[in-house]
């Protein structure tokens, strides 16, 4: 039907009998089609998820309006495509086998499945959902208020992430042989700061490096920073005391938080920043993953 639009629509409705009656029989003498629907039971009242396709004509005030007068409240409406009418448990076993495959990818998933974005909308009320990955926060961010039963999933789905890294961890840590050396002889690296970097030594050979670069674009507390180590000398640790120090020395240069970037399949991230006793903030945009930790309480950098 030419004009007509999609809608997903959110609302609180009283849990009494004929609340969802009386609100499509509101619908359907509107000429308002309703397509999909979710329900989110609470105690005093539900929350239903609707597609709608409305009139040509309609906008948000209509469908607030209409939705008002059947008794729905907090009620947040958003243009809709047809991925909108997808098998709602189908979306939820595709996202499980893909994260299963790619832990790495859990934000961007979960940030997808919930229609929620990573970072926060400015000056917008919106509710948050925080996840634990490990010792990383993922928060979810939407104007539309998060439902237990949405907290609950997204709970579980943490929990299969948790699952998977402590299997891959295990499996890691069984019958390794640990890498050829090609320098020297010494297990033990000295680290040295010059400028804005901090390197790591073996014999007076650089095997790995820590740079601070840049603020990011338009906030001059947090510092990009950029950590290398030779193939032959990672698995041992110095990707992680490389990580302490450079954090240590971007704090000094007067930032609050770092970011790191690297592709979304790297799964030594999230250990190298949990062994380093921080917490950050996961988020995956692309082929890239971003962890953004604070900084703002370690310890002064011996130089």
């Amino acid at each position: 039907m030419a004009g007509t639009m999609l809608w997903r629509v959110r609302t609180t409705l009283p849990d009494r009998p004929g609340a969802l009656a009386a609100l499509a029989q509101r619908c359907g003498k509107a000429g308002v089609n309703i397509l999909g629907m979710q329900i989110f039971p609470q105690l005093a009242q539900v929350t239903d998820e609707f597609v709608l396709r409305t009139p040509p004509g309609w906008g948000e005030g209509e469908i607030c309006g209409l939705f008002s007068a059947a008794g729905g409240g907090e009620t947040v409406v958003q243009i809709a495509n047809e991925a909108a009418l997808a098998d709602q448990p189908t979306r939820y076993v595709q996202a499980c086998r893909y994260v299963l495959e790619r832990p790495m990818s859990f934000p961007e998933v979960v940030a997808h499945l919930f229609d929620a974005e990573p970072e926060a909308p400015p000056g917008v009320v919106h509710d948050t959902m925080e996840l634990r990955v490990a010792d990383v926060d993922v928060q979810l961010h939407r104007t539309a208020p998060f439902t237990a039963t949405e907290r609950a999933r997204g709970s579980a789905m943490a929990d299969l992430v948790n699952d998977v890294l402590d299997r891959s961890r295990e499996s890691a840590a069984i019958g390794t042989t640990p890498p050829v050396r090609r320098l020297g002889t010494g297990s033990t690296p000295e680290l040295v700061v010059t400028g804005e970097a901090v390197t790591a030594l073996i014999d007076g050979v650089a095997i790995g490096i820590g740079e601070v670069l840049a603020p990011v674009e338009g906030d001059e507390n947090v510092r990009v920073i950029n950590l290398r180590v030779d193939p032959a000398w990672q698995r041992r640790g110095i990707g992680t005391r490389l990580l302490v120090d450079t954090a240590k020395l971007a704090h000094m240069l007067g930032a609050d938080e770092i970011l790191l970037t690297t592709h979304s399949d790297n799964q030594a991230v999230l250990p190298m920043v949990l062994a380093a006793g921080m917490r950050g903030r996961i988020r995956m945009a692309g082929d890239l993953l971003t962890v953004k930790v604070s900084v703002r309480d370690l310890k002064p950098l011996d130089r």
